[in-house]
């Protein structure tokens, strides 16, 4: 079948990209948002199964913050967040394994390996990915300006990634799939954030990309508006967006984890929906893009800084 001459310009635009990235380390968080659909979650698992095609190197780090409330109130357990952070009682760190360990991690790998990924799945507990500490209570502004005192509860902060074995897995093949749990030298088992996660792994391994898969489409000046969507920014414009009130809830994280990554020198981070059809190869493939990247600092064009 003859091909449009449009066709063959998309393909061109496309293979500098390809080039560009064969051989390096894209790190992708999934969400509850992507993980809770079937039809999305397979789509989405397609989708890296493109990238990796083309010898794209993945790392895939999820969350399933939708599984655990949803676990949690049908246990009688209390859902408290504070800034977009769940605070992690006893109880809810044993829904917590359940959840992240169990169905939402299961599920995933069987898609992915559906799709065609040689996928390995892992926590961070395993081979001392991720050794943390118990995080201590903090002062922390609240989505409506306040300052409150919060104990999180069994959450981890992380105190160092050892990246050996998803190094490992990564030469031999694999796409390591990694559940956000971590430990200490003790023992004892932390909730930690997969955006954090995320974020440690992608500077651990010196990541080109650093993706956040979301229900919408990017970062929006107004979460009204899916109009509002900002294709390219820098850290600094996201500080800005921050101060000006218009960034909360789950959003919070997310870029805390994207000025950890870009400060730690990953070259790009990508907020890009996980729920429209191929927003990510359109992220990776062209020039215009789908989502938000946001890099550290400004250059002349989001084709530049791809």
């Amino acid at each position: 079948m003859s091909m449009s001459p449009d066709s063959y310009a998309s393909l061109r635009s496309a293979a500098q990209y390809v080039r560009a990235f064969r051989g390096k380390t894209f790190v992708f968080k999934l969400g509850g948002e992507v993980l809770e659909n079937p039809a999305v979650r397979r789509a989405v698992c397609d989708e890296l199964n493109v990238l990796w095609s083309f010898s794209i190197k993945l790392v895939i780090v999820h969350g399933g913050g939708s599984g655990l409330d949803a676990l949690c109130e049908s246990l009688e357990l209390p859902v408290e967040k504070v800034a977009g952070r769940r605070v992690t009682t006893k109880q809810v760190l044993e829904a917590a394994k359940m959840v992240l360990a169990g169905s939402v991690h299961t599920d995933l790998l069987a898609d992915l390996r559906a799709s065609g990924l040689p996928v390995s799945g892992v926590s961070g507990v395993d081979g001392e990915i991720l050794s943390a500490h118990k995080r201590q209570p903090v002062q922390i502004k609240n989505d409506a300006g306040q300052i409150e005192f919060v104990d999180f509860g069994l959450v981890g902060d992380i105190d160092r990634v050892n990246p050996a074995l998803i190094t490992h897995l990564l030469d031999g093949g694999y796409v390591p799939v990694i559940t956000p749990l971590s430990a200490n030298d003790k023992g004892e088992v932390f909730n930690t954030n997969a955006d954090t996660v995320a974020a440690e792994i992608a500077v651990a391994l010196k990541a080109e990309k650093l993706f956040f898969l979301l229900k919408v489409p990017g970062l929006l000046e107004d979460l009204a508006q899916p109009s509002s969507l900002v294709p390219y920014t820098t850290l600094a414009g996201t500080e800005q967006l921050e101060r000006s009130g218009r960034v909360s809830g789950g959003m919070r994280p997310k870029l805390a984890a994207v000025r950890r990554a870009l400060n730690g020198g990953v070259r790009s981070a990508h907020l890009v929906s996980g729920v429209l059809p191929d927003a990510v190869l359109a992220e990776v493939f062209t020039n215009q893009g789908s989502g938000t990247m946001v890099v550290a600092q400004a250059s002349s064009s989001k084709e530049q800084a791809a």
